[in-house]
């Protein structure tokens, strides 16, 4: 990351835009550089472009398109991943497109049209500092790949899960965000209020040390980074 301001205290987290629509590569990069704590340093149109380019900027990340000419967003993404933290931001909540993505090395998956503006620029900002943001459906699917796994193999999510100090309740609240529940659908399914849900849902984060619901679920299925946000 990139210092900023005279006392070198700062950071700008450096991106590297991925989407074959210049249309949409460059309103992303307003919105991002729009936060004061993201610079935008390069922009590809499809894979092949983009892996030349992070070699040579060597961005913190790059927010990779998924359908895209040459090499598409899901082949890129292994090799850009050596490289920079990979986030995925595309149209498509495909649970195969998803998972495929995620093994092939992108930290987290986020959906146009399920965020803000707000919690667009926190998710490059987390997927620098080593979490794993997820939207909703992204999350949904690799709940599902984990379940379906073979035991005996990956991460034992289940002890886990044990050892993160929840409650009987919040870990049925954190279970159904990892199954991409919004806080109202968990309301209704544990026949709670929303508000009661909410408070539920803010004494996770903090038991957890995130501030979002990717980074939570990446703790609660066990795929987080041992380095986390506000760690060193």
């Amino acid at each position: 990351m990139s210092a900023r301001g005279g006392s070198g205290t700062a950071t700008l987290v450096r991106v590297l835009v991925v989407d074959d629509n210049p249309v949409v590569r460059s309103g992303l990069a307003s919105l991002l550089e729009a936060s004061g704590e993201i610079e935008v340093i390069g922009e590809a149109g499809d894979g092949r472009r983009a892996v030349e380019l992070a070699e040579q900027v060597r961005p913190d990340v790059v927010l990779l398109d998924v359908r895209m000419p040459l090499v598409d967003g899901v082949e890129a993404a292994e090799p850009l991943s050596r490289v920079a933290r990979v986030l995925m931001l595309t149209y498509t909540d495909d649970p195969d497109t998803v998972r495929s993505s995620i093994r092939r090395g992108a930290c987290g998956y986020l959906v146009h049209g399920t965020f803000t503006a707000e919690e667009l620029g926190r998710a490059v900002r987390e997927a620098a500092a080593g979490a794993h943001p997820l939207s909703p459906a992204a999350a949904s699917a690799v709940m599902d790949a984990v379940r379906s796994a073979p035991s005996g193999t990956g991460v034992d999510s289940a002890a886990v899960r044990a050892g993160l100090g929840l409650s009987v309740r919040e870990a049925e609240v954190m279970d159904l965000i990892a199954r991409g529940r919004s806080n109202g659908e968990i309301a209704r399914e544990l026949f709670l209020s929303e508000k009661t849900v909410k408070n539920h849902v803010n004494r996770i984060y903090a038991k957890l040390s995130v501030e979002s619901r990717g980074a939570a679920i990446a703790r609660w299925l066990g795929t987080a980074s041992e380095d986390r946000p506000g760690e060193p």
